[in-house]
């Protein structure tokens, strides 16, 4: 018998997205009541299964509504998409997601995530040109030779960095464009793609999981459960210490060990073909010129404009993108290619990263057919009713595991969010814990079961480098069993000391 071949991510998914659709044939169709702030009109609407009414922006409404949230945080746009209204939850009529909605799924996920999408086959585009140019090969020779005996440091600053971007402003599907970008300097490093995968990745991870200034999750999860987000920072800044530093142990001494002896990588039959695919070769140091290094700036500081835009300037997914277009266009001019040439290979390029945007596109399908199927606010409502009146350390760590579960269905974190906190949040009264726990348990339980959900970024992520879900697990599990046990550990002792 043939050896059975684990599905691709693309086939993972649409698993998934069946599986999803036919649960809405058994979960009850509900929906919550839901309140959004008209800053044009200066006023709240209230929208229900029965009608859509205008309230007036104050406090009053807000407390009338059992919304313990203050006014300016709807006024002021730290709150700006629209809330569940607590204890508003109804059945509804059930809308079973048949065959022809599995179906279109992809496609209306496709068209949901066109930014990001976009802003994928961009930046393939853009490293396409700059492969073309061999600025990448030219850099990367002459980083292995500076790295040459202290290649660990390169593991410890990319996986702190990155966690740092994650932990400020939410750095994580930005990470997409670090990947073509850092595995051929971790090959030329003598480590595996794996090792790449995991500093980015992971560090991305851990930064979100554990946010303590981050405008998408932590402070808006704490204005959406009534309280200042710097409620908590301590325990926060803990947690984003401790797991950065066993996943930094983690990744290293996996590291060490392929470097000693390549057959220990886990994808070591993998080893040809992966190099193939990042161009890895003997590269002339001496090649490096000045329009390479011109190019290698202009390049690096796409990203830098990319995350200032992002964390000062509000840009999103339409300017970042424009960033890696206009840096695309400035390196073709730097390095003189050809306008047919350069199309050509800004085509190309674009076209390597198709499956990856693809991906990207079912897994928000996925999201489409609950939401379609009115089925998220059910698991929203049953998963607050499991939660009311429980011991505080068991409150804290179904709480926690709860948001895990939700997190497969709900993947964006600021919709989490919104959609959560105000249901949420105030069960943590009813148990004696301060609101600060549910918003941590949000952060936490989003962040362990991002590390391995399929729904989230980690397939497209090892998508680029053609590496199999399967490998990923079988690399992960040990570290995320680590992490489940040390953050339910803080949550329950956390609570206990409240």
């Amino acid at each position: 018998m043939k050896k059975l071949k684990f599905p691709s991510a693309q086939t993972i998914l649409l698993i998934i997205a069946g599986l999803v659709a036919l649960l809405t044939f058994f979960v009850p169709a509900g929906k919550y009541d839901t309140l959004a702030y008209d800053s044009s009109a200066n006023s709240f609407i209230k929208i229900s299964q029965e009608n859509k009414e205008t309230l007036p922006a104050t406090q009053a409404t807000l407390e009338s509504l059992n919304i313990i949230i203050p006014l300016e945080k709807f006024t002021n746009g730290d709150i700006y998409k629209a809330i569940n209204i607590p204890n508003t939850y109804k059945k509804l009529d059930a809308q079973p997601q048949g065959l022809l909605a599995f179906l279109k799924s992809p496609i209306k996920g496709i068209i949901d995530a066109a930014d990001i999408i976009f802003l994928v086959l961009i930046i393939g585009g853009l490293i396409g040109i700059m492969n073309h140019t061999g600025a990448f090969d030219a850099g990367i020779a002459w980083l292995a030779k500076a790295l040459q005996g202290h290649e660990y440091i390169l593991i410890i600053l990319v996986t702190t960095l990155v966690a740092a971007g994650g932990t400020t402003f939410g750095f994580a599907e930005e990470t997409i464009a670090f990947f073509p970008i850092l595995i051929p300097v971790f090959l030329a490093a003598k480590y595996d793609a794996l090792v790449a995968i995991a500093c980015i990745f992971l560090g991305s991870s851990i930064g979100t999981m554990c946010s303590t200034i981050n405008p998408f999750s932590t402070i808006i999860a704490s204005d959406a459960a009534g309280i200042n987000w710097t409620t908590g920072w301590q325990g926060r800044v803990f947690m984003l210490s401790m797991t950065l530093l066993v996943t930094l142990i983690f990744v290293l001494r996996y590291a060490n060990r392929v470097k000693k002896d390549p057959t220990k990588s886990i994808i070591y039959n993998q080893k040809a073909q992966i190099e193939a695919l990042f161009h890895q070769g003997d590269v002339k140091v001496s090649s490096f010129n000045w329009r390479l290094r011109l190019a290698l700036f202009v390049f690096t500081a796409c990203f830098i404009v990319m995350i200032i835009g992002v964390s000062r300037l509000d840009w999103w997914f339409l300017e970042m993108t424009t960033t890696f277009l206009v840096g695309a266009i400035v390196i073709g001019i730097i390095t003189k290619i050809k306008e047919d040439v350069f199309i050509e290979v800004f085509v190309k390029g674009a076209g390597d990263l198709l499956g990856v945007a693809l991906i990207i596109g079912i897994a928000r399908g996925v999201t489409v057919i609950m939401s379609d199927g009115l089925i998220s606010d059910t698991m929203l409502y049953y998963a607050s009713d499991v939660t009311s009146g429980m011991d505080k350390g068991l409150f804290a760590s179904v709480m926690t595991l709860t948001y895990s579960g939700l997190s497969f269905f709900i993947p964006s974190s600021s919709g989490m969010a919104v959609l959560t906190m105000p249901i949420m949040a105030p069960l943590a009264d009813t148990v004696g814990v301060g609101r600060e726990l549910v918003v941590n348990a949000y952060q936490y339980g989003m962040g362990l079961l991002y590390l391995i959900s399929p729904t989230g970024l980690i397939l497209p992520s090892l998508a680029i480098a053609k590496v199999g879900y399967d490998k990923w697990l079988k690399f992960v599990m040990p570290l995320f069993i680590i992490l489940v046990v040390f953050t339910l550990i803080v949550m329950t002792v956390s609570a206990y000391l409240m």
